[in-house]
């Protein structure tokens, strides 16, 4: 009898002790495995982009805080103020400013407003002088959104300017922090080749912005959910994602839709490609003549001679522009040495 009754307690007592002993051991691979993952990110090179804030931090209640939340609401829905059928004014094609400064603005290597607060007014050799906010603002406008400028004294270029400050009010003057312009890709030593970037587009990009580029307009028709990549209501050719390397910069890190930086789906080959595809489209047509006077200073992408290289329009526009950057190089110690 006695045998019996201290049996199972002494089998319960058994296993209490193999479960607590391999719980010790489970528990203590774990930590090890915690230190080692702890090891490796403290390795890792650290994450220094600038992010913006978001949209709901904008402290309203005032009247400056409610210029700045109208100044995000334009950038997020531009085509419904702005647009062919704009609210306040019709002078733009019916993007959103935020359909190329993803998010508001605010997203690493997405074309956004972290450094503008800080680094403005500044000479821009495009424009051939210094500008100001309100002057790079209007280059959106006539540009990417090919429509009409506004005055600056309008509540609407207020609005902007405000939120684009607002952004950028933690970073000192001339602060140029990480991910605040495009990426630059890696060249590719022959030129981007707009046929296969076809075959980019057809897999990964038509769904969204359609076969024919036309984009995806939102469930009442006031606007794009998608943008237009090409046609008439796209963004013309004087616009900044006109130039291959800024276009295969922009997509190579924010697209297809959800991708960012860190895990990019497209190849560089890809992403150059595919621009070529994107940028040999039909789109309209913006006067330039009066753009680079210093034609020294025009990229090497720049689409539109004339240049000071010998080198064809149709390699600025498609590469390959390592040739070009050398014989630039190569130029400048010439002409600079000889004055």
């Amino acid at each position: 009898m006695m045998k019996h009754s201290w049996l199972p307690g002494s089998i319960l007592l058994i296993a209490t002790i193999v479960a607590g002993s391999e719980y010790a051991k489970s528990h203590s691979k774990q930590l090890a495995i915690d230190r080692e993952i702890a090891a490796y990110k403290a390795s890792l090179p650290a994450d220094t982009v600038w992010r913006g804030w978001n949209k709901y931090q904008i402290p309203r209640g005032t009247e400056h805080g409610e210029l700045i939340w109208y100044g995000a609401q334009l950038i997020e829905n531009t085509s419904k103020y702005l647009g062919p059928e704009g609210t306040v004014r019709r002078i733009t094609n019916g993007m959103n400013c935020q359909h190329c400064h993803l998010a508001g603005g605010t997203i690493p290597f997405g074309n956004n407003f972290g450094k503008v607060a800080a680094t403005y007014p500044q000479f821009r050799a495009r424009n051939n002088g210094v500008q100001s906010i309100y002057d790079r603002i209007n280059d959106c406008l006539e540009r990417s959104l090919n429509g009409s400028a506004m005055d600056s004294s309008t509540r609407e270029m207020q609005a902007i300017n405000a939120y684009i400050r607002w952004l950028g009010e933690d970073l000192p003057k001339g602060t140029v922090r990480g991910g605040t312009r495009l990426a630059k890709l890696p060249y590719l030593k022959r030129p981007a080749s707009p046929a296969a970037g076809q075959r980019v587009y057809s897999a990964n990009c038509q769904r969204c912005h359609g076969a024919n580029g036309e984009g995806q307009f939102n469930a009442d028709a006031s606007g794009y959910t998608y943008p237009p990549v090409w046609g008439p209501h796209s963004f013309n050719d004087g616009a900044g994602l006109h130039r291959l390397g800024n276009m295969a910069g922009f997509v190579r890190n924010n697209m297809p839709h959800g991708v960012d930086y860190h895990q990019p789906l497209l190849t560089v080959e890809e992403a150059w490609d595919v621009a070529a595809f994107i940028n040999s489209q039909p789109r309209p047509h913006k006067d330039q003549r009066a753009d680079w006077h210093d034609i020294e200073k025009k990229p090497v992408d720049y689409p539109f001679g004339p240049y000071v290289d010998s080198f064809t329009e149709e390699q600025h526009k498609y590469g390959p522009f390592g040739p070009i950057e050398i014989a630039r190089e190569v130029w400048k110690a010439n002409h600079h040495t000889s004055k």
